[in-house]
């Protein structure tokens, strides 16, 4: 064969090698940059830089002056401290003692009681600061501990307590009557399973129902039917967005094994939506609604609260065009659409964040108060979505199945809850939802301010988060500020406060009220010195030579 021609045919060659080659690597690249550009965007860079952060903690005298506090000043923190200390094992004696001992035997307890504040602080804390875990009773919206206080309830039962624990307590007390005669008797149902189905498919305006054990374990099904029935085995998930705490929606921090096959893109960007347009391995794209409160950030906790660029703002017209565009995208793509509203459904309008945002999912998950108390998880989906298995291949399913999935008193309870969300006089509380929660957070903020407070509230609806407005790496001890006020916080701290909706004006004027003075009495005893140059990157590199040093 002529030279020419093995010349030309071996360009040509190179050229169809080099042409997918370039294809691939465009889509690599597009990828990438649809990417959040903080180490939440970038899950495999999160788990190496974990692994890279020695344990250091400070000592009782380095505790009291980490950011270069003067003597005064740090005397000042060491005298407030002990003090709250004193007041707790005096208010919160039996409390303490109970959680002791029942932490040696509850794993869940030693973890959070461990990542209340950052690391570095955690032991004198513990030591000095725990307050016990132990309640006994509720009434309205306070909640009473074992050693008798009683607080204002801030911690919405993670999400579960939307309209009051009373509103739960009748709820469960009622079910428990109705579901006596068939008592706990699995596999079969309960005859109100199928009006709850009923109720569902007109909130969600899907076609069919399937019940779960938990919020978690309806995101797992979600996606295993997204992906049964597209074929394709890449699910998108959102910097920040948490949707349980299984392997494939947690892929950083946390999570003992990678995933393979999980997208973590950029809330509210352009870019996702070009990657969505382009790849053809996307399943489904999963959206918590919480995160419109704080976009590519992580659930706030007081654990990672190191400075103070916590930041939280929710734009509701800026994240419903977003969604808009996202359904759009996934309608032309052949992408599942799921809403992951097992935190806030219910929560912000009768018909949850689909009815609140004006934006039809494919596929919605539920769970927390859906089941007036109990646990549960729910599934509410497109008919072709959520078919299990194919007429014309039997062996070929997709298997779900649990054990208590429609357990007759959850079901009986949710038929409780149901009902009452049914009823026009009931769904009043939804009247001027929005704007009584935006006002009780503007009076608040407007306190702070007249005071000369650094911290502010920012707000979704009645889920609000605490932000700081100068640099500190002490803002985590508002926490135990504001427990001995007598007001009660979940585990993360500052980070997420949740009111039920049954809050009155009298009610949240003594919570702005205790808010105020805790903070105000953080402030006298010297948490927020700072000098004039502190930043909170200063205080980051700070944290960065700790880390050097102790390597």
């Amino acid at each position: 064969m002529d030279s020419h021609i093995l010349i030309l045919l071996g360009s040509a060659s190179a050229i169809a090698l080099a042409i997918p080659a370039s294809l691939k690597l465009r889509a690599r690249l597009m990828l990438s940059r649809a990417k959040h550009r903080s180490l939440t965007g970038h899950s495999k860079m999160s788990r190496r830089v974990a692994r890279l952060i020695p344990f250091y903690e400070f000592g009782i005298d380095d505790f009291f002056k980490s950011d270069g506090a003067p003597p005064e000043v740090a005397g000042r923190r060491r005298d407030g401290f002990f003090r709250l200390s004193q007041l707790y094992r005096e208010r919160f004696a039996r409390n303490r003692q109970m959680t002791s001992q029942a932490s040696e035997g509850i794993s869940d307890l030693q973890f959070t009681a461990s990542y209340r504040v950052p690391f570095q602080y955690s032991r004198l804390v513990r030591e000095n600061l725990g307050a016990g875990v132990f309640m006994q009773a509720s009434s309205g919206v306070t909640v009473t501990d074992v050693d008798g206080n009683t607080f204002y309830d801030l911690t919405g039962s993670y999400g579960v307590n939307v309209f009051g624990n009373d509103f739960y307590k009748d709820c469960i007390a009622k079910a428990q009557v109705r579901a006596a005669a068939l008592g706990p008797v699995l596999g079969s149902y309960h005859p109100v399973v199928a009006e709850n189905v009923a109720r569902l498919r007109a909130i969600s305006g899907l076609d069919e129902i399937s019940f779960h054990m938990s919020g978690t374990e309806a995101v797992m099904q979600a996606v295993r039917l997204a992906r049964y029935h597209t074929r394709r085995s890449h699910l998108v998930r959102f910097a920040g967005a948490y949707h349980g705490w299984w392997g494939d929606v947690q892929p950083g921090v946390g999570n003992p094994i990678a995933p393979h096959e999980t997208y973590t893109l950029a809330d509210m960007s352009e870019r996702t939506l070009q990657v969505l347009r382009t790849r053809r391995d996307i399943a489904c794209v999963l959206v918590n609604p919480l995160q419109a409160l704080h976009p590519n950030g992580n659930a706030p906790a007081d654990s990672a609260l190191v400075d103070s660029s916590r930041k939280g703002a929710f734009d509701r017209a800026a994240y419903t065009v977003w969604l808009k565009s996202l359904r759009e995208v996934c309608t032309e793509r052949g992408i599942v659409l799921i809403f992951d509203e097992v935190f806030v459904g219910f929560r912000l309008a009768p018909g949850g964040a689909q009815e609140y945002f004006g934006v039809r999912a494919d596929m919605v998950t539920y769970g927390k108060t859906l089941a007036g108390g109990l646990p549960v998880g729910a599934i509410c989906g497109r008919k072709d979505l959520m078919r299990r298995f194919r007429d014309d291949r039997p062996v070929d399913v997709c298997f779900a199945r649990g054990t208590f999935n429609s357990h007759p008193y959850v079901m009986v309870a949710m038929d409780e809850f149901l009902t009452r969300l049914a009823d026009p006089a009931f769904r009043s509380v939804y009247d001027g939802l929005d704007a009584t929660w935006d006002a009780r957070a503007r009076q608040l903020n407007e306190r702070l301010a007249a005071q000369d407070l650094p911290v502010r509230v920012a707000n979704l609806s009645s889920i609000w988060m605490v932000h700081y407005t100068e640099p500190s790496r002490y803002n985590w001890m508002l926490q135990y500020y504001l427990r001995a006020e007598g007001l009660a916080l979940s585990w993360v701290g500052t980070g997420r406060l949740i009111f039920s909706l049954n809050y009155t004006d009298a009610d949240f004027a003594e919570v702005a009220e205790r808010f105020v003075a805790a903070a105000g009495k953080m402030k006298r005893d010297g948490w927020w010195w700072h000098e004039a140059a502190m930043t909170n990157k200063t205080i980051r590199r700070q944290i960065l030579k700790e880390m050097i040093v102790r390597r």
